[in-house]
């Protein structure tokens, strides 16, 4: 699998250099650290607003291809970064590579929370032109819980410093001010968002009203003994949670050509969002299933696909499907599909005392026995006769491969790419070669066939 680039956004009156502490704490790993338009060596460039930011940082992960990355996004970056990952969220192309966000401090996409005293006070710094030295160290040591070390702190000032006026205040009068909540809506992409513990008006609990509502799968950390500039702070500390992080996401990395079919112009932003949508964890509450249960479908998943194993993934989006809409059709001497699978798992653990707790040889004879037609229980409410569990065990298998087959980490270990043959154009790719062997050029460079 690809292992992620981590694509670094720093803060107002930074630059891509605020990182370089953190990079140094991190282990080998590929790190874009970017400077945004009016800010570090792109100063010269001036006033961008949001929007043109984001337009910015999107058209930098397409252009390096990036199949597999992590967004970490600092303060005004954080904003940018939840901006760039919902447009991800909603399939747009060359960005479904976005696995995991990183957001340090960050501004949230409704307005941020700033004392009106303190932005008058900034917008003030720039009345006679550039920010001058005595007010960016001001900048520098309001937002720090403690003092930099002279060299950190220096780099930090000149940072500001340099900074374009009008980037500055256009981020101070209007960006900040923007309300882009309803369209970043709710972002699926796991997410780690970093609080410092003595951070004023974007501390956790800014972040957690105004953050973590758009991440169903967020988790808040707090960082001790620093305030704002975390990275200059607590590079080492922010350094861990971010390993910790990418290591958590790296699991739905696809493999590279694969993946790189999927961000192409072959595929429609729908499909690529339904895609995307099967590589997002849920929660064990989201299945449907209880305690019991779930571990019992993970024991069947593992027994039906050992190659996979107890996936836990897997069977949450197998309980998903049972216990929501139809799929349209069920053997006539069974219940519908929901009343049949907690039955029929209340039957197998009635046989078996507890079915997940078996070695798996046991469970595989106890399946064996199922499919014979020689296990059930018979004139009991809410079990399923011998022969009901054989066409249970039927349709548990089809299920199971149903919803595994369904996802992109399956299509690329068969080489699937059926679903590349019509994006959003109004003309649909489709295929010109279809005989045996004989591979289209698009689907060689794509890696993807078996």
């Amino acid at each position: 699998m690809t292992q992620p680039t981590l694509v670094f956004l720093h803060a107002l009156g930074m630059s891509g250099a605020e990182w370089d502490l953190v990079r140094e704490a991190l282990p080998d790993v590929t790190c874009l650290a970017l400077d945004l338009p009016g800010f570090g060596a792109r100063a010269g460039e001036g006033y961008a607003d949001v929007a043109a930011m984001v337009d910015d940082v999107t058209a930098t992960i397409r252009r390096h291809r990036l199949t597999a990355c992590v967004l970490v996004g600092h303060s005004l970056g954080g904003k940018i970064a939840t901006l760039v990952a919902a447009r991800a969220e909603a399939g747009e192309e060359g960005l479904s590579g976005i696995i995991g966000v990183v957001l340090v401090a960050a501004s949230p996409p409704a307005p941020e929370p700033i004392d009106d005293a303190r932005r008058k006070e900034m917008i003030g710094w720039t009345a006679k032109g550039a920010i001058g030295r005595r007010d960016a160290e001001t900048f520098v040591d309001n937002n720090t819980a403690a003092p930099l070390s002279a060299p950190i702190r220096e780099k930090a000032i000149a940072d500001v410093m340099r900074c374009d006026r009008e980037a500055w205040l256009a981020w101070l009068e209007r960006g900040a001010d923007e309300d882009w909540s309803r369209r970043a809506g709710r972002i699926a992409i796991p997410a780690l968002i970093v609080a410092g513990a003595k951070d004023g008006d974007l501390g956790e609990a800014a972040q957690r009203r105004l953050n973590l509502p758009h991440y169903p799968a967020g988790t808040v950390r707090i960082v001790a003994d620093a305030a704002h500039l975390i990275p200059y702070e607590q590079p080492a500390a922010l350094a861990a949670l971010i390993v910790e992080h990418v290591a958590a996401v790296s699991a739905t990395a696809l493999p590279d050509g694969f993946a790189r079919l999927l961000a192409s112009d072959r595929v429609s932003a729908r499909a690529r969002a339904a895609l995307l949508a099967r590589t997002r964890p849920l929660s064990d509450e989201a299945s449907g299933w209880s305690v019991a249960q779930l571990e019992t479908v993970c024991a069947l998943v593992a027994q039906v696909l050992p190659d996979v194993g107890a996936d836990r993934g897997l069977a949450r989006r197998i309980g998903i499907a049972v216990h929501g809409a139809s799929d349209g059709w069920r053997f006539a001497d069974l219940p519908p599909d929901a009343e049949a699978w907690n039955w029929g798992l209340a039957t197998l653990d009635a046989l078996t005392g507890s079915f997940a707790a078996l070695p798996a040889a046991d469970q595989a004879g106890w399946l064996t026995r199922i499919d014979a037609g020689e296990a059930g229980i018979d004139d009991e409410v809410e079990r399923l006769s011998p022969a009901q569990m054989t066409l249970w065990f039927q349709d548990v298998r089809a299920e199971i491969v149903r919803q595994w087959i369904a996802t992109p980490a399956a299509m690329a270990a068969i080489g699937y790419d059926g679903f590349a043959v019509g994006g959003d154009g109004p003309r649909k790719q489709g295929y010109t070669r279809t005989a045996a062997d004989d591979l289209e050029r698009w689907r060689r460079d794509a890696e993807v066939a078996a």
